[in-house]
């Protein structure tokens, strides 16, 4: 009888285990899924990734699909509606730092290739396919994910240090973690 694959062994509920199966590790280029994506690797700080994606619906809808162009504009009056809403971290500098994420994203999209271009270029505009057999041979950091949390935060974003740009490197597909034994290691490969 011939063994399947395991997957990653990081999924621990069925959402983790769709959003792996079908989302992490695959190579993502639209600017406004990129600054949701990372945005919503902000908010994980200090909490699991299994917590923010359980609310990720919830950012969606208040965070007006994260349109950055309607966040940049958020007032004091949205702000603390923001606060009050159980349905995402409630966290002031959280909350304070997407707006103005937003307004440092919409320079950087506005350059030719925007922000898509921007963060790939810290990988050579192609995706980094590891070839790792265990979790404990993937780092949380490198010096792709240092030099683009040096960038970013040069450019004013906030929860944007290395740890964090590591983890949306990996969700974005810029780096591929699947673990070699993954049946979606190979195809996030091939997508590069």
């Amino acid at each position: 009888m011939k063994s399947v694959p395991a997957p990653c062994p990081w999924p621990r509920n069925p959402l983790d285990l769709a959003y792996h199966d079908t989302e992490w590790g695959v190579p993502l280029h639209d600017d406004r899924a990129l600054f949701e994506l990372l945005t919503l690797e902000g908010a994980q700080a200090g909490l699991s990734w299994s917590t923010i994606l359980a609310k990720r619906e919830n950012y969606r809808r208040a965070f007006d699909g994260f349109d950055a162009e309607k966040i940049a504009r958020y007032d004091a009056t949205k702000v603390a509606a923001l606060l009050a809403d159980s349905g995402i971290v409630r966290n002031r500098l959280k909350i304070t730092a997407t707006i103005g994420n937003a307004r440092a994203y919409l320079t950087l999209h506005r350059q030719p290739g925007g922000f898509d271009r921007f963060v790939w270029s810290f990988v050579g505009g192609r995706a980094m396919v590891n070839r790792r057999r265990a979790m404990s041979q993937i780092p949380t950091r490198t010096p792709e994910s240092d030099a683009l949390s040096k960038a970013l935060l040069a450019h004013g974003f906030k929860f944007v240090g290395t740890t964090i740009c590591y983890a949306f490197m990996q969700a974005s597909g810029m780096v591929n973690d699947h673990l070699i034994t993954c049946p979606r290691h190979a195809p996030c490969a091939a997508t590069h």
